[in-house]
């Protein structure tokens, strides 16, 4: 680890003054965004919202909306304009929009995928030109090197150094995407000295997620007592699935505690493989379906667990929800806040 980085690690940080600072949530009405807009909007910051409402729901946020706490911009962040607009008179942009499905939709849709590319290209242009303070990005798990995934028996747990050049091999256009705007954040501290961050989600679940997640998806097939329970891959893939509000958390005391550009992993460290965490979804739920496995089907790494030392080191950051909590499967089984009624923007942000 860089010096720069133990250094920080051992600052005693005062309390942000987020009352005092206009805030972005680009991707606002999803999933982890709208998560994320009302976790500010309890730390008393102005937020806007610009999402182009094709993956999040209005439902998700028309709570901060009704009271006229938040201002919703709707419009695709890769038209210039748009961007310009968002970004125009804020102190803090926390990027999550993207354009992002579930596994199938990363492995199947390389080509929408790569918009993302131009799409952070274009906000963060824009962000500069409106002297913003600072960015924090939405990375993913899909930036790490593929071949170091591929063996579910092995104990492996990805460190952020596990990514260098030469050894890129990201998962797909989006993992690429993910890479490249981390790396264009890293450069743009080091030579325009912009303050950024990058927190690479792991997984994510919780409510309000969108049933083309792996974990919500399980639970929309228990709610609907789907027998035969239909798994992709052989369901030996092995996954940390990591809560929304841990997720949310350790985001903003990304924003709070790191400003060169570093990366950190957003994840548990445990190892649950797809096929136990569909036995406790179905266990949960009161039924044994029969379980038919799809190998046909995308399927992902085999491996792919999150190393959470350096963001306990640089934000004290550790999450507080393990996978196995009935309480939580129970409540999402019977009230998934799901955003279906009303799509709003390039809004999904990173999952797997």
């Amino acid at each position: 680890m860089e010096g720069s980085q133990k250094e920080r690690a051992s600052v005693t940080y005062p309390t942000y003054p987020w009352s005092s600072k206009r805030v972005l949530v680009t991707g606002g009405a999803s999933f982890i965004g709208s998560t994320l807009v009302d976790a500010l909007l309890d730390r008393t910051a102005s937020v806007r919202i610009v999402d182009d409402f094709s993956s999040g729901g209005m439902r998700n946020i028309e709570h901060a909306t009704a009271n006229g706490s938040v201002q919703v911009l709707r419009g695709d962040l890769r038209d210039p304009e748009i961007a310009a607009q968002s970004v125009e008179g804020m102190d803090v942009v926390f990027h999550l929009a993207a354009d992002h499905g579930g596994r199938g939709y990363v492995d199947l849709h390389q080509y929408a995928c790569s918009t993302n590319l131009a799409l952070d290209s274009l906000l963060f242009h824009a962000a500069l030109q409106a002297g913003v303070e600072k960015i924090v990005y939405a990375s993913s798990g899909c930036v790490y090197p593929l071949y170091l995934q591929a063996d579910p028996d092995q104990i492996l747990y990805l460190t952020e150094d596990m990514l260098a050049a030469p050894g890129y091999q990201p998962d797909g256009l989006y993992g690429l995407a993910k890479l490249a705007g981390e790396l264009t954040l890293r450069a743009l501290h080091a030579e325009l000295g912009l303050k950024t961050a990058s927190c690479r989600y792991f997984t994510v679940y919780g409510p309000r997620g969108v049933e083309n997640h792996a974990v919500i998806a399980m639970i929309a097939r228990a709610f609907l007592r789907q027998d035969p329970f239909y798994v992709w891959g052989n369901g030996e893939q092995i996954r940390n699935w990591t809560y929304v509000d841990d997720i949310v958390r350790g985001t903003i005391l990304a924003a709070e505690r790191i400003d060169d550009g570093t990366a950190v992993n957003l994840g548990t460290t445990e190892r649950v493989r797809v096929l136990d965490a569909v036995s406790m979804v179905c266990e949960l739920a009161g039924y044994s379906p029969q379980i038919v496995l799809q190998p046909e089907m995308p399927t992902g790494p085999m491996n792919r667990v999150a190393d959470r030392s350096l963001a306990e080191e640089l934000l004290g950051w550790e999450p507080n929800v393990p996978f196995a909590v009935s309480a939580t499967f129970s409540h999402m089984l019977t009230g998934r806040g799901t955003a279906v009624e009303e799509p709003i923007g390039a809004g999904a942000a990173a999952g797997e």
